[in-house]
């Protein structure tokens, strides 16, 4: 366990020394943010709510992908055959990775929720803030998963590409940018089953006082084993080839 705390101390110093990840990973949700609910003379408590989380959760999605293209630099440069003389597992390997990632989502959580409270005045109750912080939090780590294995997977160049292209899918399809109920059926029915639509649905119920849907965590918990072996499997692939 010391080693696998070890590396993610040394993973997140890297990675929130990056300026562009501060420009992109935390500024960019809180700009768009503020221009969703504040285009047009202003939004309704509501919608400040509701785009609150799918700006925080777009944030949270954006940082925990970056973790891929992390993987992939490391693996041109040869850090993954260092790894590999380590005692660590693949196993290991990975949730390394991923608590690494797990700890710089949270900025971009929390600026997003605090520019919703101060900016726009989104009032919530304290443990409905808390509550709010921890599941977008938690349910950020498919998207880690994702992002590793795509970093193990791919070069960095093509990580950079397929990342961004999952982010912005995710995230329209899912209904962090725009309402998912304005889709037609057929959309609205695809983004029922993405775990950016979980997300969204489970933070807007707890900013609602009411208690996340089953379907949602459901689907949130399908897609978290799927990119988790796809991370696990995708290490074990690119080992045995560094």
């Amino acid at each position: 366990m010391a080693l696998v705390l070890d590396y993610v101390a040394l993973e997140t110093r890297r990675t929130l020394r990056d300026t562009g990840f501060v420009i992109f990973g935390i500024g960019m949700p809180v700009l768009m943010y503020l221009l969703f609910t504040n285009i047009g003379g202003g939004a309704d408590a509501a919608w400040k709510t509701a785009s609150m989380v799918g700006m925080a959760a777009y944030g949270a999605l954006g940082a925990a992908l970056s973790a891929g293209t992390g993987v992939a630099e490391d693996k041109a440069l040869g850090w993954l055959r260092q790894l590999r003389i380590t005692p660590m597992t693949p196993a290991q390997v990975v949730v390394g990775r991923a608590l690494t990632a797990s700890v710089v989502v949270l900025p971009a959580i929390l600026t997003v929720l605090a520019v919703g409270g101060l900016v726009n005045g989104v009032s919530l109750a304290v443990w409905q803030w808390v509550l709010l912080t921890v599941l977008l939090w938690l349910g950020s780590l498919p998207f880690t998963l994702l992002g590793i294995g795509n970093g193990y997977r791919l070069s960095a160049q093509s990580t950079g590409v397929v990342n961004v292209g999952c982010n912005l899918g995710f995230s329209i399809i899912g209904g962090l940018w725009f309402p998912a109920q304005f889709f037609p059926g057929w959309l609205q029915g695809i983004s029922t089953y993405t775990p950016t639509r979980a997300i969204s649905q489970i933070g807007t119920s707890i900013g609602q006082g009411e208690a996340p849907g089953l379907l949602a965590l459901t689907v949130l918990t399908g897609w978290l084993a799927v990119f988790g072996s796809y991370a696990v499997v995708s290490y074990r692939k690119a080992a045995r080839t560094a």
